[in-house]
């Protein structure tokens, strides 16, 4: 049941995710343009996801990582006629211009542009959130795979500003929007004005932490590698050579995943950092903990051989029990 830690605002916001419409101002995200001839091979060498085969419309997560796969952020890509936009962690943005302008070659004919400051971005979340696409003259959006996204006029306006991708960021149905700074509050009131509720920043990390979306300096750290967080759906195995490629492939090949990140519910408050343990034998480590309208839930990494969901653990002091999340899976989907 609901606990007084909880504010009520954030409980509202929450159903509204789950039952209505919620919108979530994700303006402190990152968002770095890729422009030029290069721009897709260029990403696709760079990255987990087959970025060569998108076409303009379309998108998808990749994740980026380290020449030894370890990740360094999970990332949303929009390939759009003459540029590639990408939708980065907030901590994440200066780093990831820098790690990339690091393997832009004299021949490459590849542009790198910042454009977080002159963007806005929102998530819109809930079961109403096709009506409210509907209503910003986005209604051909609706029933469309993940990432495909158009870019339409905001209000009165002729030129096209707004993009609206299907995704809301997190596991919970929705739309992604990313436009000009200067027009965030008219989408913003337009939004609410048709029933939004708000979605505090506290709140989304709440239902991350619940739906198990990996976060940089908890979950994707240079630690752990993709497969280790359960980022399946990122990775292709048949697009060649790019960084972290030979790793994680021999991963995948021998079956060498040591560890998985899951869902803990949790009797207590937990410390983050905490060993995970049963027994006497530590099996992993607590990365992210919140207090939910239900208790209290973490996220951690477990040893694969110490088992999966149903596991009872100690987080520290405290006790808990292995649990699937949403964002994450335990192996590669079957299509």
């Amino acid at each position: 049941m609901a606990t007084s830690a909880i504010d009520v605002n954030d409980a509202a916001a929450i159903k509204a995710v789950q039952e209505g419409l919620a919108v979530c101002d994700r303006t402190s995200w990152g968002r770095i343009k890729i422009s030029d001839d290069d721009r897709l091979r260029f990403l696709h060498n760079q990255s987990t996801n087959n970025i060569q085969q998108l076409k303009p419309g379309q998108g998808c997560d990749t994740v980026f990582v380290n020449s030894t796969a370890r990740t360094l952020d999970l990332v949303t890509v929009y390939i759009q006629e003459d540029a590639v936009l990408l939708l980065v962690s907030p901590n994440r943005r200066e780093f990831l211009m820098q790690w990339l302008d690091r393997y832009i070659f004299f021949a490459d004919k590849v542009q790198l542009t910042d454009v977080t400051d002159e963007t806005a971005s929102l998530s819109v979340f809930g079961p109403k959130s096709d009506a409210a696409m509907e209503k910003l003259g986005a209604g051909a959006i609706v029933g469309q795979p993940y990432g495909t996204h158009i870019l339409i006029s905001i209000a009165d306006r002729e030129d096209k500003s707004l993009v609206v991708a299907v995704g809301s960021g997190l596991a919970s149905p929705g739309y992604t929007l990313i436009l000009p700074i200067a027009d965030k509050e008219k989408v913003w009131n337009q939004l609410v004005e048709n029933g939004a509720v708000t979605l505090s920043d506290r709140a989304w990390n709440m239902l991350r932490i619940l739906q198990g979306r990996p976060a940089p300096d908890q979950e994707l750290t240079e630690d752990y590698n993709p497969l280790e967080v359960g980022l399946w759906q990122t990775i292709s195995f048949d697009k060649g050579c790019y960084i972290g490629q030979e790793t994680i492939a021999r991963l995948n090949t021998y079956k060498g995943v040591k560890q998985h990140l899951w869902g803990i519910r949790l009797t207590a408050p937990a410390e983050l950092g905490s060993p995970i343990t049963i027994g006497n034998e530590k099996v992993g480590k607590l990365t992210s903990y919140t207090e939910t309208l239900d208790g209290h839930f973490g996220l951690g990494y477990i040893r694969t051989k110490a088992g999966g969901a149903g596991l009872k653990v100690s987080v520290g002091n405290v006790e808990g029990e292995i649990v699937e999340v949403p964002f994450v899976s335990q192996e590669y989907p079957q299509v």
